[in-house]
């Protein structure tokens, strides 16, 4: 059974993806080297998913 925590972890995790990969062709688009754009996404994704975890958390949801 799917219950709304997994839900919104999972909404959370597909938001920030998407935020990572947006991050990281907009970096390799100004000409920087695949290794920047990767680093770059992940920065992306670590914050996104924190603060995502964190308006959750203060919404009650998790």
């Amino acid at each position: 059974m799917v219950t709304a925590w997994t839900m919104s972890l999972l909404v959370a995790v597909l938001f920030s993806l998407v935020l990572a990969l947006v991050a990281g062709i907009l970096k390799t688009s100004t000409g920087a080297a695949c290794a920047d754009a990767v680093l770059y996404g992940g920065t992306a994704f670590a914050t996104s998913m924190g603060l995502c975890v964190l308006v959750l958390s203060a919404a009650g949801q998790l």
